[in-house]
């Protein structure tokens, strides 16, 4: 018996694509010597997309093409080949980055400013009236918890609280998309977790992150799908917790048991009226994942895994 398979209406095929915040395909870029020869393959061929809503991370050692993929999105860079679309236009369309906010990796701020003078600078580049530059700078210092600290010049500030001024300088604008770099760079444990907490806050006010680290545990922490880049190429993407799930291992937990019942299978615990608890694959972690599969790609070159959706 022969089945048929519906194709997608219009419809259906816009609401999917509507879903797409950033879109690459083919995505090259090779950086060239002073005669034109090519010299630093940074980025061969990168395929992927990231969803409305969802925190997406790059994640690559030094060097692995995740800085030189946010330029190119950003459109700071023009590609080799292929192509990169943001909101569905091409990334080289510079109107599209007034929906955009970005924290480099270094935040360039006047040190001579304080907290509100900074945001006022940022926001009258996007041309904001003096009343809702007002309304949104008490929003966003409210909201990085820098109240009390808004009058100082930010040469008092310590790395820590400059981090948090340069997420509400990215976010004056109220983005739909917000790209940043190493956003956890040079924090102590306290500063980081703060700073992971406002990027999920963002996710939770239904806005898209894409963020790129060389830090496993922070995008373990935050991150619902992510890339793994080495050398400039694409070496995995999937979700987290698919990626991280131990498909040959079962982890069963239970309580209630004699230790009879301890040593057998599921069958036994339902015998000796014990409560199963969970049944599942038990998972690694992404510092396992990653270094298998630069280990892998040492080995193999050019080979990539790609979990299917």
């Amino acid at each position: 018996m022969s089945s048929t398979q519906t194709a997608p209406s219009p419809e259906q095929k816009y609401k999917s694509k509507s879903d797409v915040v950033i879109e690459t395909r083919n995505l090259t870029k090779t950086y060239k010597d002073f005669w034109g020869r090519s010299k630093v393959h940074a980025l061969k061929a990168l395929d992927l997309d990231v969803k409305k809503g969802e925190i997406f991370g790059l994640l690559g050692p030094n060097g692995s093409g995740k800085s030189t993929t946010i330029k190119l999105l950003l459109g700071l860079l023009f590609p080799t080949g292929g192509e990169a679309l943001v909101f569905g236009s091409d990334a080289s369309d510079v109107s599209k980055n007034e929906r955009i906010g970005y924290l480099p990796e270094e935040s360039y701020l006047y040190k001579f400013l304080n907290a509100e003078e900074t945001l006022d600078f940022y926001g009258r580049l996007f041309n904001m009236s003096a009343t809702k530059r007002r309304k949104r700078i008490k929003e966003l210092i409210k909201m990085i918890d820098l109240d009390w600290a808004k009058k100082r010049q930010l040469k008092e500030y310590s790395k820590g609280m400059t981090r948090r001024i340069g997420l509400a300088q990215a976010l004056i604008n109220d983005p739909e998309l917000i790209l940043l770099d190493e956003p956890t760079t040079g924090l102590d444990p306290i500063g980081t977790r703060e700073m992971k907490d406002l990027i999920l806050r963002l996710r939770d006010q239904g806005k898209t992150v894409l963020m790129c680290s060389h830090l496993l545990a922070d995008v373990q922490d935050v991150c619902d799908r992510i890339a793994i880049l080495y050398q400039g190429e694409l070496k995995e993407l999937g979700r987290v917790d698919n990626l991280l799930s131990v498909q040959d291992v079962t982890q069963i937990q239970a309580k209630g048991l004699s230790d009879e019942a301890k040593e057998e299978i599921q069958e036994v615990i339902q015998r000796h009226s014990g409560e199963m608890i969970s049944m599942e694959n038990p998972t690694s972690t992404l510092e396992e994942l990653f270094l298998n599969i630069v280990r892998e790609s040492e080995e193999r070159p050019g080979h990539r895994h790609i979990e299917e959706e």
